[in-house]
């Protein structure tokens, strides 16, 4: 099982427009998958809905796609906050990670996806090497939040299908 994790609690993020079309992808594969975005769960609080949220997108998980925006030259603190609550061995321990990095900027979040994979590397996770930057991601954006680049869409495409043989 694969669940494909939108690092950002904020609403409306290119993030999530991008973590969608990862989605839609995945579902013209075939790909059996649970999609996670941060912005529709409360994992602040370590309480019964977020044990609820581990055993549904994180205990049966063997591979995870993190879409992960640049929040201050890193990653989100919302995910890292999730990290924390979580059970980490049954989570975390031994399982393989793709990283896609969001921003705005023209590095595609390169500094945080670094940050972060020392962090998975840590939980003992298996990162892909293929860790893709999406740059200028608002000029990629058309007006419905579509990404309709082909060279973004052939890289995502690539990236997935390297992942899927991970």
């Amino acid at each position: 099982m694969i669940t494909l994790i939108c690092a950002t609690n904020r609403v409306g993020s290119n993030s999530k427009k991008v973590a969608l079309l990862y989605q839609r992808i995945l579902i013209e594969r075939g790909v059996a998958f649970n999609f996670l975005a941060l912005d529709e769960h409360n994992v602040v609080e370590n309480g019964e809905t977020f044990q609820d949220l581990q055993a549904k997108y994180l205990f049966p998980a063997e591979k995870f796609l993190f879409i992960m925006p640049e929040y201050n030259g890193s990653f989100p603190g919302i995910l890292k906050l999730m990290i924390d609550q979580s059970d980490i061995r049954k989570a975390w321990h031994f399982k393989k990670a793709m990283l896609t990095g969001v921003a705005s900027g023209r590095a595609g979040n390169l500094r945080g996806m670094e940050h972060f994979s020392g962090v998975a590397l840590y939980l003992k996770m298996n990162v892909h090497h293929n860790r893709l930057p999406i740059s200028t991601v608002d000029k990629l954006l058309n007006s419905e939040g579509e990404i309709t680049d082909e060279a973004t869409i052939a890289a995502v495409n690539a990236q997935i299908e390297d992942f899927l043989n991970f």
